[in-house]
């Protein structure tokens, strides 16, 4: 399996600071995208705790060899270990107290295929032969919502409780992490990204943001990016995409 990736993050037009944070292996295959809350830079002490614990660690596993099982059992003890971690240092710096992140990552598997991990609401995202769909499902009081069917997906887009997340990285002794899995293609075009991505732009514009995505993926970043911004850039924005060559 071989492919090519490109990150980018930006503070967009209204945030002081970047709580973002991404990580990317292109050796191994490893991606993550965290979006920290709990301002005065607690988010982003959250999200860099996240990228700098569960990135390296997940990337050490696959060069190790672990795959099926063992491999995402693997990644939620690192989940676990970072979840703790944030949790420590809000103990000790009271002034990080309530921080916390989301976490979405993608590790590609030689030979087998694809995870993702996701706590919160940083989304992944896969187009394949033109077709976007959503891997994740947000971790939102709103997406309850719409999954009880009291809030249709256009209403939630604008809703007013849509960034109350249900589940999140620092907030509790332990964490619940969704994991998604399958095979790749060719062409499989992977999407992680912030709230501030998706929240600003619809699926059918990121779509075909994607789907003329020319051989330089960094370009195809610089663009989400900027129409993010077009649209508001209400918040910090951040995008790996990671395609899949052969």
């Amino acid at each position: 399996m071989r492919w090519d990736y490109a990150g980018k993050s930006d503070v967009g037009r209204v945030r002081q600071g970047n709580e973002d944070a991404l990580f990317a292996s292109g050796e191994r295959g490893v991606f993550i995208v965290a979006d920290g809350m709990g301002g005065h830079v607690a988010g982003e002490v959250a999200s860099q705790i996240v990228t700098e614990t569960v990135g390296p660690g997940v990337s050490q596993a696959i060069e190790e060899g672990l795959d099926g099982a063992e491999l995402e059992n693997r990644v939620l003890e690192l989940i676990e270990e970072a979840n703790r971690a944030i949790l420590e240092r809000a103990d000790n710096e009271p002034e990080k107290r309530g921080m916390g992140t989301t976490l979405t990552l993608l590790a590609l598997i030689p030979g087998t295929g694809y995870l993702v991990d996701q706590v919160g609401d940083s989304r992944g995202y896969l187009l394949r032969d033109g077709t976007l769909s959503q891997i994740t499902r947000d971790h939102t009081v709103v997406q309850q919502q719409v999954d009880r069917g009291a809030l249709t997906p256009e209403q939630a887009r604008d809703h007013p409780l849509s960034h109350i997340l249900t589940r999140a990285l620092g907030t509790e002794l332990s964490v619940e992490v969704d994991t998604y899995g399958d095979s790749v293609q060719p062409g499989d075009l992977f999407l992680l990204c912030s709230d501030g991505l998706s929240g600003m732009l619809p699926d059918e514009e990121i779509q075909e943001i994607l789907s003329r995505a020319a051989e330089d993926l960094e370009e195809v970043a610089d663009e989400l990016i900027d129409a993010a911004n077009d649209a508001g850039g209400m918040d910090n924005i951040t995008a790996v995409l990671v395609r899949i060559s052969e």
